[in-house]
């Protein structure tokens, strides 16, 4: 049986080409996937593949808010992610740690940064550290970058569901909005556009009630591998699709 889609092809789902004006999505998001096949097909340790893919996302996130995009989310660590090797994981949170670390250059560049997901697993000096970045990005005007750490959409909508219950909303009273305000998201709107390379063809988990009607675009391309040009690919095709949320 032929694949569905062909190496090397970028595939437009839910959405045709309809006109060639080029407005940017407010709100993009990014299932940053690949970064072991990227290493292993070259011979390097997991660990390359996590410090290339870090690499990547900065010079995206850096390319966003150059171009002027308003949000960028981005999957960073999954609540599913524990699930990896001890080493692997270790590695990651220590490659968070330098991020952090490092992460005020983003405020030079008036970038604002805010982190989605369960902090209570996480170590006690990477929350500090995640807390100083939100505070000390708090006054920037540019790019909203939203880093999603100990995430997981079901998770967070179980979270929300929760928190509904303890504030002790009736029945009556819980609607899509309130379901809304009560995620990690809350005060973000949702993502217009999520790209996912990696040649993985699924929302892993991710931004499950945030994306009802958001655009998505796959690729097998790498994380690591993922470059300004590709993104600006991805964005054109997403200007040349016709976004009807259920209407005609």
């Amino acid at each position: 049986m032929s694949p569905l889609f062909k190496a090397g092809e970028e595939v437009a789902l839910f959405g045709k080409k309809q006109k060639a004006d080029r407005v940017l999505p407010r709100h993009i998001a990014i299932i940053m996937d690949g970064n072991g096949r990227w290493a292993k097909k070259r011979g390097l340790p997991r660990s390359a593949g996590h410090i290339a893919g870090a690499k990547t996302f900065k010079n995206i996130a850096r390319y966003c808010n150059k171009i002027g995009l308003e949000y960028l989310t981005v999957y960073a660590f999954s609540t599913e992610n524990w699930k990896r090797p001890k080493e692997e994981v270790d590695g990651i949170m220590n490659l968070l740690r330098d991020y952090l670390k490092d992460a005020e250059n983003f405020k030079d560049e008036n970038i604002r940064v805010k982190f989605i997901g369960d902090r209570t697993p996480l170590a006690d000096d990477i929350k500090a550290l995640m807390e100083k970045n939100e505070n000390g990005s708090a006054d920037a005007t540019g790019l909203k970058l939203n880093i999603a750490i100990n995430y997981g959409g079901r998770d967070e909508i179980v979270h929300a569901v929760k928190k509904i219950v303890s504030e002790g909303a009736a029945a009556e009273e819980i609607t899509e909005q309130l379901i809304s305000d009560s995620l990690y998201t809350a005060g973000i709107p949702d993502p217009d556009f999520i790209i996912r390379p990696s040649g993985e063809y699924r929302t892993s988990n991710y931004l499950l009630w945030q994306s009802a009607y958001s655009e998505y675009w796959f690729s097998d391309i790498l994380w690591p591998d993922f470059t300004p040009k590709k993104l600006e690919r991805a964005i054109d095709d997403y200007c040349g699709r016709n976004r009807r949320f259920g209407g005609i």
